[in-house]
């Protein structure tokens, strides 16, 4: 056999190889990094809209430039398109600072952006609390729907803040907030201009666990509702998220542990968070902002997102924050 018989084989080997390697990554390897999207941005809301994924963040600035909402939207959690300025403070007259942490929901073809503005902290003095945008599309642009704050008092020892929708197995939506350690739930009325007392006559009910700060959110799983908050302070490098389990959305919710935390060799900060399910599958992620090892400043914190997984018994496990982010997936 001639040499150059001899080393066909081996040569095709070797091309093939090549080949394979130089080939783009399938969809279902590529990877989101983290963070997601570039800029300051705090306190994301992650929700899917039919067949897509979207993030509403804080746009992380000092208060008084915190005056509108950018928001990002995603077919696959790796290519990420933004949608700029869908609210800002012209279109909310009584909102003058300090627009954050909005939540979304879609109810009848039209969205529904709450959000905090004005940080007030003496309801006597200053008008501000959590407010309601509405809008015919996801990417806005959004109006004034009450054209005064939602909740405009402070109930129950809560700041009006960090609000979270969450609605419950029988349709009822409830409306989760409060900072200065104490969390209240409401019901909200249908048509999201107000409330509707509890049975005991009361409006807002506190439904705190030990350890809570700020940053409600909940969800349903195996019948099961996890309430989850973040603890320490915003600016500081042990921001971190926390847990509890109950069999409703009132509790009593004893907290289980932390399963977000920063990660020396990755970020510190990481915190306020949201959580996103694919639609009938097992699958949970946890969308969260951190701050990058190189900076002290408050403000600068990054939308990252990780994959978030349970044990046999149901018990969330800890999160490990990573520079990768998640796998692409794409929405049925």
């Amino acid at each position: 056999m001639s040499f150059s018989r001899l080393c066909l084989p081996i040569l095709f080997t070797v091309l093939s190889a090549t080949l394979l390697q130089a080939q783009p990554l399938k969809s279902s390897e590529k990877k989101s990094g983290n963070p997601v999207f570039p800029g300051w941005y705090a306190d994301p809301e992650g929700v899917i809209f039919g067949k897509t994924y979207w993030i509403y963040p804080t746009y992380s600035a000092p208060y008084n430039q915190q005056v509108f909402f950018d928001a990002f939207s995603s077919p696959d959690l790796v290519t990420w398109t933004k949608h700029s300025r869908i609210l800002d403070s012209t279109a909310i007259k009584w909102a003058k600072r300090a627009m954050w942490a909005p939540a979304i929901l879609e109810k009848s073809g039209k969205y529904y952006l709450f959000f905090g503005a004005n940080d007030i902290h003496d309801d006597k003095k200053e008008v501000g609390g959590i407010g309601v945008a509405i809008a015919d599309n996801p990417a806005g642009p959004f109006r004034d729907y009450l054209g005064k704050p939602l909740v405009g008092q402070i109930h129950n020892g809560a700041q009006p803040i960090d609000q979270f929708v969450f609605k419950d197995k029988d349709g009822q939506y409830y409306l989760l907030y409060g900072g200065w350690s104490h969390c209240n739930i409401a019901r909200l009325k249908d048509d999201f201009t107000g409330f509707l007392p509890f049975p005991d006559g009361t409006m807002f009910r506190e439904i705190t666990p030990k350890g809570y700060v700020e940053g409600p959110t909940m969800f349903v799983r195996n019948g099961k509702y996890y309430f989850m908050w973040s603890e320490g302070g915003w600016t500081g490098p042990n921001y971190s998220v926390a847990y509890a389990v109950a069999n409703s959305p009132f509790g009593p919710f004893e907290r289980v542990g932390k399963i977000l935390q920063q990660d020396p060799a990755v970020a510190t900060g990481a915190g306020h968070h949201s959580v996103i399910q694919v639609p009938g599958a097992d699958t949970w992620y946890i969308v969260y902002h951190r701050r990058p090892l190189t900076e002290t400043d408050g403000n600068h914190r990054e939308t990252c997102i990780d994959q978030m997984y349970f044990d046999e018994q149901g018990a969330i496990k800890p999160v490990k924050i990573t520079v990768e982010g998640v796998k692409a997936q794409a929405l049925k």
